[in-house]
């Protein structure tokens, strides 16, 4: 079978026992160093990964991809407006919602919170919060009942739950013989929801549309639309589309827009911990760089002799370009079987960890995502083990050139 010559001397001095045991020592280390900081650059991003793409699904699961409102005024042909969402092929739902910024007032206690009148037959369309009660149902609320559904945490924090009291104190006011003083309105607590997101336990409650439009004297109009796509993704492009049929008098955001400081967050913190950990393979993938430079010193006899029997300067170059970057091969497939095993069982592994030490990493009363999530994105793994590899050949160019400039004369005058 036909094997360049550079090739066949680079893999018969990597096959080679060294009459230094400390240069293969030292070639064995930068191999495992390669193979570790590649493992744990795919472990650690595919548990980013999977917090993130937890994360998006909390928050996702309660927030629109898409919202439409008016910029001053109540919505009042929001039946109209949904119609139309209907018949765009992107959207998979929609349901008109109420807002407002109110004081939750029992038990002595006040709590800020935003308040959202739904319709519960619709909500099911744009939110997972029936799969979040943890208490009643969501359809318990009903028109001109006044009936609330709490977060749990803001439940626990006002010492109410299902059948309780609370009162409603909404930012407007009502002008009376004693003064002007804020609108109250009794409700009673039918449900409580946990999402799993603290920004959503303390802060939200549900009432119904009818209620909200009434307490906000909205003149059964609402506040806006929210529309829930089949592609979450395509939310800038389908925002875009939607807002060609709108007249100016409609504002329309969307996801992205709305929690984009904190994605671009996650986004810049895989980022500097990429480089971080890849800083990792650099310094093993250099270690080559010491591994080839005693092992040119160790045979420059046998360099000397290569040349005088007619092999060139870039042969020379070629072969210990070769037994470089053999170590990172071996070192970054190594390294990526390691970590794509470990991603894909990190969880189970953690689990077996936590079991066999009786400790908990995670205490479920203290962090919402009580397990380690791990999402293994093959994207991610070729780009891993492309800089490593790159990195790894890298460190072979400049022994290789100090080999190819190896002196026969000098190098074998002592022989």
């Amino acid at each position: 079978m036909f094997k360049p010559l550079e090739i066949f001397i680079g893999l018969r001095y990597t096959r080679a026992k060294q009459r230094s045991g400390f240069i293969s020592f030292i070639s064995m280390t930068s191999m495992l160093g390669v193979a570790l900081g590649v493992m744990a650059l795919i472990t650690v991003l595919s548990v980013m990964n999977g917090f993130e793409a937890q994360l998006r699904e909390k928050i996702l699961g309660m927030a629109s991809h898409v919202t439409i409102s008016e910029y001053y005024n109540a919505l009042q042909d929001w039946q109209v407006l949904g119609d139309t969402l209907s018949e765009t092929d992107d959207v998979a739902g929609w349901a008109p919602f109420v807002r407002a910024e109110v004081m939750l007032s029992a038990n002595q206690r006040v709590s800020g919170s935003l308040l959202r009148g739904v319709l519960p037959g619709q909500e099911d369309q744009v939110s997972d919060i029936n799969q979040k009660m943890v208490e009643g149902r969501l359809e318990l609320l009903k028109p001109k009942e006044f009936g609330i559904v709490l977060g749990s945490e803001l439940a626990r924090y006002l010492r109410v739950g299902v059948g309780d009291k609370v009162t409603v104190i909404t930012p407007q006011v009502t002008p009376t013989p004693a003064g002007i003083l804020p609108r109250l309105r009794r409700f009673t607590v039918v449900g409580e929801f946990e999402v799993g997101m603290y920004e959503y336990d303390r802060n939200l409650a549900f009432i119904h549309l009818d209620d909200g439009s009434k307490l906000l004297r909205l003149n059964k109009g609402v506040t806006g639309v929210r529309v829930k796509l089949h592609d979450l993704f395509q939310a800038p492009v389908v925002t875009g589309k939607i807002a060609q049929t709108l007249t100016p008098n409609y504002s329309i955001s969307n996801w992205t827009m709305e929690h984009s400081n904190f994605f671009k967050a996650i986004k810049t913190e895989k980022r500097v911990m990429f480089i971080i950990l890849m800083l990792i393979v650099a310094v093993a993938a250099f270690n080559i760089v010491s591994t080839l430079v005693m092992v040119v010193t160790d045979k420059q006899s046998e360099i000397a002799i290569l040349r005088t029997l007619g092999l060139t300067p870039r042969s020379v170059m070629g072969v210990f370009m070769v037994q470089g970057t053999l170590i990172g091969l071996i070192g970054t497939l190594v390294g990526v079987a390691a970590g794509v095993g470990l991603a894909l069982n990190v969880e189970m592994i953690v689990h077996t960890i936590e079991q066999f030490f009786h400790v908990q990493f995670l205490p479920a009363d203290i962090y919402y995502i009580s397990e380690l999530p791990s999402k293994l994105v093959w994207s991610d793994v070729t780009t891993i083990a492309t800089y490593s590899f790159l990195l790894s050949f890298v460190s072979t160019l400049y022994p290789a050139w100090q080999a190819s400039r190896v002196n026969p004369a000098e190098a074998l005058r002592y022989e």
